[in-house]
């Protein structure tokens, strides 16, 4: 939250690399950050708090009821995330990273833990990055997930605390989206990377779980999201499988919109009646688009 600048301590330290914070901007005015003895604070005063994780909180206003992920499903996700179950991904988010300028600054933004920033990362030695997340249990995990990055929490539907122009790789993986401000903070010579689900995603656990189906124009709706500030480059299919235990299949579901339309217990249920392990296919999309 953003407080008035009067007095003085020295505060946690912000674990990011300077030219990644070098590119935060104040969420509520849009001027440079820097960083002072209290945290972080821009020319017109407004200051803003680090976390003893090390990442800075610049989350403005209040957050609905429910937004973010919770202490309990931060655990979930890192256990599954450590697993491996997802790493194809992450490996094919670097690929499409690889002919970004050198050195580049990429950003997450709904980028949770940062896991797949940090795939990013260690494929690129060249690179730094940053993830932007609503969920203060998620940041306080990315926050120390890679040397070369930083957290911050932020709202993906509020101005990104970001100053204009200055990534050069924008990552939104099961994310919501905000074109107007990928747009902004993207260089006019930036790539944006989004990640969808396609229709048979976690196809072996839709029908028995009673999962949300994807969606058939989720392409379509992408496109009309993102029109007028990007014009698409291309889109990769990817499929794999995952051998899951019952406990990975609970956190997969959780990781998803489903969760939100099943009850704990009658997933627990169904999940009971699965094999185990249950072999899962995931397959999904990686849209690259450039800005206009």
């Amino acid at each position: 939250m953003a407080r008035e600048n009067t007095t003085h301590h020295t505060g946690p330290r912000l674990r990011m690399p300077e030219r990644v914070a070098a590119a935060l901007a104040c969420p509520v005015c849009g001027d440079g950050l820097a960083r002072g003895a209290r945290g972080l604070s821009c020319g017109r005063g407004h200051a803003f708090d680090i976390a003893r994780e090390g990442y800075a909180s610049l989350l403005t206003g209040a957050t609905p009821p429910g937004t973010g992920d919770t202490r309990e499903m931060v655990a979930d996700r890192v256990r599954f995330q450590d697993a491996g179950h997802y790493d194809p991904l992450g490996r094919a988010l670097a690929e499409a990273l690889a002919g970004t300028v050198p050195a580049p600054l990429v950003a997450d933004v709904g980028g949770g833990t940062g896991h797949y920033l940090t795939q990013v990362l260690y494929a690129r030695p060249d690179a730094a990055g940053i993830t932007l997340d609503v969920s203060k249990f998620a940041v306080r995990r990315a926050a120390r997930a890679h040397e070369r990055g930083g957290a911050v929490t932020a709202d993906t539907w509020r101005p990104l605390p970001l100053r204009t122009g200055s990534v050069d790789a924008l990552l939104n993986v099961f994310a919501p989206r905000n074109a107007a401000e990928f747009r902004r903070v993207l260089r006019t010579d930036g790539l944006l990377v989004v990640v969808t689900p396609d229709t048979d995603h976690l196809a072996e656990l839709r029908s028995p779980l009673g999962l949300l189906e994807v969606d058939p124009r989720k392409d379509e709706r992408l496109a009309e999201s993102l029109h007028g500030d990007f014009a698409p480059e291309g889109a990769r299919p990817l499929r794999f499988t995952m051998e899951l235990t019952h406990d990975d299949a609970a956190t997969v579901v959780g990781m998803g919109p489903s969760a939100r339309h099943i009850t704990p217990a009658d997933l627990r249920e169904r999940i009971a009646a699965l094999p185990a392990p249950v072999t899962v296919t995931a397959s999904v999309r990686l849209h690259t688009y450039r800005p206009r």
